[in-house]
């Protein structure tokens, strides 16, 4: 990866982190002062929650991302220390849908008229569960790098040696 690649995507991590955090530090404060548009109805203060947890996810995944950048410019990606990083953002994506479903089942009760809209939402959950599902493949491809890795060190130095 370039350092040009690297540089512009560290400075889009960091916009979307320091952006996640604004929205987060707002939500966290509109729920704390009660400054309700509504009444304060329950599924109103609930998505304020889930929409919190929400982007705490997208936050764990933003600086696990932002970690295997790293471990990218130091030429460190293929090695064991990165598998914690990739963990980290398959975990923050399962939670993210678990977070979407929660959202989706509060929200069910408001669309008896269009029951449509909360299959769409159902469908949109099982979408974020695939891309969970995407980035354990790339997971399992980078076990296999990390060992061919490791095999072409070890034939190296055998190599060194006979030489």
């Amino acid at each position: 990866m370039g350092m040009l690649t690297v540089r512009v995507l560290r400075a889009v991590l960091a916009v979307l982190l320091t952006g996640a955090v604004l929205v987060q530090a707002l939500m966290v404060w509109a729920l704390a002062s009660g400054s309700d548009p509504e009444d304060g109805t329950l599924p109103l203060t609930a998505l304020r929650v889930i929409t919190i947890l929400g982007i705490g996810t997208i936050q764990v995944a933003l600086v696990c991302v932002w970690r295997l950048v790293v471990m990218v410019r130091r030429g460190t990606v293929f090695s064991h220390a990165a598998f914690r990083y990739v963990d980290g953002v398959i975990g923050a994506i399962v939670a993210a849908a678990l977070v979407w479903f929660t959202v989706t089942a509060v929200n069910a009760p408001r669309q008896r008229d269009d029951p449509g809209v909360t299959g769409i939402m159902a469908g949109i959950g099982v979408g974020i569960l695939g891309v969970a599902l995407i980035v354990l493949v790339l997971r399992m491809l980078l076990v296999q790098a990390v060992a061919r890795d490791g095999e072409a060190a070890q034939l190296k130095a055998e190599l060194d040696e006979v030489i």
